[in-house]
């Protein structure tokens, strides 16, 4: 596959991609706003998008979620594990969904118990520090370091002082597209001290590579 050299052909191409004025989860249909339910909502997407599998599933679910009234960490928290089995088997999810039901319900438990339902309390913690949030972050059940990837990804365009951040899906989608091999390349690229911008390529990137779109970009 041909990549892009001239730094004028990347920038373009940055400007295409970010150009829609939306990240990866707001592209499906996701709100990605600093307040509880949504900052959990995303995380909760990260923890489906990670695992194996159609990344539309882990989106179906991630939707069914609120739909089934399980819009907070306090009300998934409340929810019974018979009926998050069900909406996950509803969704498409497969492999030890079980396993999955008990992950997303102790997950939600500890957002409550650990910082009352509303993960700014998270950062809050943390005093704004990069490390230490995504730290506490893994601390919690199902989130490891890809999950964190998944969530900072778009959280970065609220939390600023996180950025630069990019999973791995984008930083695959990167060097494919000449674009750079690192979440400081990107940053480059998409400018000094806009993180809401760098969130929007990166999240463009994602879903490039989750989609296969390469063919539509290059020449």
């Amino acid at each position: 596959m041909p990549t892009i050299s001239r730094i004028e052909d990347k920038k373009r191409l940055v400007r295409r991609l970010a150009g829609s004025g939306r990240g990866f989860a707001e592209q499906y249909g996701f709100r990605v706003t600093n307040n509880p339910s949504s900052l959990f909502q995303v995380l909760c997407l990260a923890v489906l998008l990670a695992r194996r599998g159609d990344f539309r599933r882990a989106l179906d679910t991630a939707h069914a979620l609120p739909e089934a009234g399980w819009d907070s960490a306090a009300r998934l928290a409340r929810s019974l594990h018979a009926d998050r089995v069900r909406v996950l088997r509803d969704n498409g999810q497969r492999g030890d969904v079980d396993a999955l039901a008990d992950t997303l319900g102790d997950l939600a438990r500890a957002v409550v118990e650990c910082y009352r339902g509303d993960l700014r309390r998270l950062r809050a913690v943390a005093h704004h520090d990069p490390a230490r949030e995504r730290g506490l972050l893994t601390e919690l059940p199902g989130v490891d370091a890809a999950v964190a990837d998944l969530f900072l990804r778009e959280a970065q365009a609220l939390w600023r002082e996180v950025a630069p951040v990019a999973d791995r899906r984008a930083l695959v989608a990167a060097r494919r597209l000449g674009l750079g091999r690192s979440a400081d390349d990107l940053a480059g690229l998409a400018g000094s001290g806009e993180s809401e911008r760098l969130a929007w390529l990166v999240g463009a990137l994602a879903r490039v590579d989750l989609e296969q779109r390469y063919a539509e970009l290059t020449p």
